[in-house]
């Protein structure tokens, strides 16, 4: 028999970063127009799961419309659920008025995954008006979005690989975005330090509080 070789941690964290490194996107920069796969409430579906899947277009989300947008790392983890949603649902009304037409949670996680989170937070489902693409059956106020296959996290610059942190595999490093009716960035707002399989997970920047202040200035 022959001993088994160890990988050197740090080494193989060091490639990591290398290799999987990204440029996120910047200020005026165009929004990446990619397939989601979305699941929606169908009245001709009966039983306990009477959803569908919708191909969804992020165009037909942010096209002609004020849009603000934050992502995070994933669903049900701990500041995601404690503070950077419930953060935007609280700060919903107030960002309408100052002329904000919807705001979304992104995440690398898939739609059944999102559902069962939005759930979990207490989010109002909307079960009837369909004026939305994600509707009928995501929700009211905020509207969660599922970048199962990290296309438009990918497209954004945003991918983040977290192996030996954490365990994720590939999911979104944590931002804001304000988007204008132009599909163009308004706004970023990039949490520090991005890097591959990074160690902290800050949660500063992309605060619903700071996105609020912004607005304010440019009202």
């Amino acid at each position: 028999t022959y001993p088994m070789k160890r990988a050197n941690t740090a080494d193989s964290e060091q490639q990591s970063k290398k290799m999987s490194s990204t440029t996120p996107l910047m200020d005026g920069a165009d929004v990446p127009n990619v397939l989601l796969k979305a699941r929606v409430r169908d009245a001709s579906i009966a039983g306990e799961n009477p959803f569908d899947w919708k191909d969804v277009m992020t165009a037909d989300l942010f096209a002609g419309k004020r849009s603000v947008v934050f992502s995070l790392p994933g669903a049900f983890t701990p500041l995601c659920s404690s503070k950077h949603l419930p953060g935007y649902e609280a700060a919903y009304a107030e960002m309408q008025a100052l002329g904000v037409d919807d705001v979304y949670c992104l995440s690398v996680n898939d739609a059944f995954v999102m559902r069962q989170w939005g759930l979990h937070q207490g989010l109002e489902e909307e079960k009837t008006d369909g004026s939305n693409p994600l509707n009928p059956g995501n929700f009211k106020r905020v509207k969660l979005i599922p970048d199962g296959a990290c296309a438009f996290t990918r497209a954004m610059g945003m991918s983040c690989t977290w192996s030996t942190e954490r365990g994720f595999g590939e999911r979104s490093w944590r931002y804001a975005m304000v988007i204008g009716s132009d599909m163009k960035i308004e706004k970023m707002f990039i949490e520090p330090g991005f890097e591959q399989n990074s160690g902290p997970d800050p949660g500063t920047v992309s605060m619903a509080e700071n996105v609020l202040e912004y607005l304010k200035s440019k009202k």
